[in-house]
């Protein structure tokens, strides 16, 4: 908020520094919380061991007082800046409590939307997630990912990121021959025309198609050969699939669109759109060409000869002494790929295409050893960008009854369980508020069921695992999604109730009640809540802030006249406070994939 006077004050220390030939260490400033005033501070700890380990015969603390008080001197009188001390090591510098407060409303409602946007970062990056496989329906789990990916993406691109949003659908495999088998064999012809209809039933057929390829107790000859003779077939066809035979190629693509199909609709419900479409089917032969290049380069270990695979000893070839990589498959002795092959064949599109310096995997946390040596053979094949690929590993999501099972068909759908949301909020809506225009209402209740299970995604560590109620997620009170939209609505309705007269700049020169006081420090953070969000990958930083931010404005809200305000004078500071709030909650929902409406 005062970037002007502390780069003058960073300047002026510099020019003391260099005069009294001080090696100058980066300033890093933190807010001082408020306890009267606000402040930033800075230490020179880390100045003082400059010079210590330049050779100059200090004791590091009493330098860094000593420094810190000579920067106030060479500093002298800022405008903006109330006061100045020296204590411990730390430059403190303070604020006129009323400019501050001016100060940090002017700048969100004068930068509106892009209030707390970083400045561009000059890199790079793909976040790359939503990856079920094709062709099965959309469930929960597959909603984590997306609602985690789509908001790391968000944050990331709002901090000054160059952001790419890549999918990475599993189209081949045994599991979806299993359902092209299925589907030739007992239903041709008899599909669904709806687009998610037509996905769940394909669903369906998969689960029935598991039950009758797994062995059962007390299985009889005459089962036991059905189900091998099933389990022929269906590998016969992969083995065509992969010898490009014209008419199972043609028959995946079908099954493929129709899984592609629903998983757009959903990500259009999602408002997720995606720049770059992968698929695994269109890096396998690409990975087998890799494998090759690894060997020549004496980084894979090729034991075909001998009846092995192609292995890489990663250990051993980043010279490690104790185990953490371990030794990796990258081509069995068949010839077929892995997972870990297509993933190398990937990032390389990915670094030599599409240019990224960071590539992000949002992949749940069973994968987290499997990315973890990907990113080993990428640094020993010579990528920099390894060194900056991360995995935002995520929890299973469970129900109330139990773990959900795609073989089993026991999954819950994500389409499902957003009818039902929007369901629910209708018909609380209906009775809180019977004026709003159906039309309307049908909007603001999908705007606020979808808010709520985004927010029950968001809300909890990535790394936990989440067991799914619909009733916690949908709950006006408390850590919730609506909770938040509600806030916004609650400040919309003052500002509506303001006659729509616009916000007029206004002074804070009165004296601010606690409830000002922490919605002004909610505020201010919102910047660097962006910033630790996007250099953690941590979408948690925006859902708790957001909550933060939502809580303190409902308590102002109940405790500050605002349109009743004894002067007009604070009358128009607290209209223009609950403009700047209404303005910086909708910033954080936007991150968070979450819509921020106008009533409910």
């Amino acid at each position: 908020m005062f970037e002007g006077e502390q780069q003058l004050i960073e300047s002026k220390i510099r020019e003391f520094c260099v005069k009294d030939d001080i090696p100058i260490a980066e300033l890093k400033w933190s807010p001082i919380p408020f306890s009267g005033e606000w402040g930033i501070s800075t230490s020179f700890f880390a100045t003082a061991a400059l010079e210590a380990r330049a050779g100059k015969k200090i004791q590091v603390p009493p330098r860094a007082q000593e420094i810190a008080e000579q920067a106030k001197a060479a500093i002298g009188r800022v405008n903006g800046i109330s006061r100045i001390e020296a204590v411990k090591g730390y430059l403190n510098l303070y604020f006129s409590t009323s400019e501050y407060a001016r100060r940090v409303v002017d700048e969100a409602l004068a930068a509106g939307p892009d209030f707390g946007r970083g400045a561009p970062k000059h890199e790079r990056i793909m976040v790359e997630y939503c990856q079920p496989n094709l062709p099965h329906s959309f469930h929960i789990g597959h909603h984590r990912n997306t609602v985690l990916g789509e908001a790391l993406a968000r944050i990331v691109e709002f901090a000054g990121f160059d952001t790419i949003r890549a999918s990475y659908p599993g189209d081949i495999g045994l599991g979806v021959i299993t359902i092209l088998w299925a589907y030739e064999k007992f239903h041709k012809g008899q599909e669904p025309q709806g687009i998610h209809e037509r996905g769940q039933w394909l669903l369906k057929i998969y689960a029935e198609a598991t039950a009758m390829l797994e062995p059962k107790e007390n299985e009889t000859s005459e089962e036991k050969a059905r189900r091998e003779a099933y389990d022929g077939e269906r590998r016969e066809m992969y083995k065509k699939w992969d010898a490009g035979d014209p008419y199972v190629r043609s028959l995946w693509l079908m099954a493929r669109e129709w899984g592609l199909d629903e998983l757009r609709d959903i990500l259009r419900i999602l408002d997720v759109k995606m720049d770059v479409w992968f698929f695994e089917s269109e890096v396998d032969e690409p990975s087998k060409k890799i494998v090759e290049e690894l060997i020549a380069k004496g980084i894979a270990d090729d034991e075909r000869p001998s009846g092995g695979a192609v292995i890489v000893k990663i250990d051993e070839k980043l010279g490690l002494k104790k185990e953490k990589y371990r030794t990796n498959v990258i081509l069995r002795s068949d010839g077929t790929s892995l997972y870990l092959t297509k993933d190398l064949a990937l990032a390389k599109v990915k670094f030599e295409q599409y240019q990224v310096d960071r590539s992000i995997y949002v992949v749940d946390v069973r994968q987290s050893m499997h990315l973890q040596q990907a990113f080993a053979i990428l640094k020993l094949w010579g990528f920099p960008q390894a060194e900056k690929c991360y995995h935002l590993g995520y929890g299973f999501v469970s129900l109330p009854e139990g773990a959900m099972s795609a073989r089993r068909g026991r999954v819950v759908l994500f389409k499902d369980v957003m009818d039902e949301a929007v369901r629910r909020v209708l018909a609380v809506e209906s009775e809180k508020g019977p004026d709003i225009p159906e039309a309307e209402r049908q909007r603001v209740a999908e705007e606020i069921g979808l808010g709520a299970l985004a927010y029950s995604m968001l809300s909890v560590d990535n790394n936990k695992d989440i067991v799914f109620d619909i009733n916690e997620a949908l709950s006006f009170d408390g850590h919730t999604g609506p909770y938040i939209q509600n806030a916004h609505v609650r400040a919309n309705s003052i500002l509506k109730k303001a006659n729509s007269q616009p916000v007029q700049p206004a002074a804070f020169n009165y004296e601010l009640t606690a409830h000002e006081i922490e919605l002004i420090e909610q505020i201010s953070r919102f910047p660097g809540k962006v910033q630790q969000a996007a250099d953690e990958y941590r979408p948690l930083v925006m859902a708790s802030y957001a909550y933060d931010l939502a809580n303190a404005f409902h308590s102002f809200y109940h405790a500050v006249p605002v349109l009743q305000a004894e002067k007009e004078e604070i009358r128009g500071a607290r209209l223009r406070l609950v403009a700047a709030t209404k303005q910086t909650i909708a910033n954080a929902l936007r991150l968070l994939d979450i819509k921020a409406p106008e009533v409910m």
